[in-house]
């Protein structure tokens, strides 16, 4: 078993000690009952998580450095081409 120090802001110090005197129980088994909690929600939300959630999460942009749009790419491609050629 180890020990962590945790530096709880006002709130937090406040929530605590509303819980413990809510339920009667020590400052480490309301923060185990919290982790716990936290666990079986962070799990549920991983489950249900879609792809397109973490490709927004990856906060790629905009894609705006794309010359053209996808539907354009091979006449543009061509375009590109000939210009850098000079033809």
């Amino acid at each position: 078993m180890s020990t962590r120090t945790v530096r709880l802001d006002d709130d937090a110090e406040t929530l605590l000690a509303s819980l413990q005197k809510q339920t009667g129980l020590s400052i480490s088994s309301v923060l185990k009952r919290g982790l716990e909690t936290f666990a079986t929600v962070a799990r549920e939300e991983e489950a249900t998580v879609r792809p397109y959630e973490v490709y927004r999460r990856l906060g790629l942009g905009t894609g705006s450095d794309a010359v053209a749009p996808a539907a354009e790419a091979k006449d543009r491609v061509v375009e590109i081409i000939r210009q850098k050629h000079n033809r």
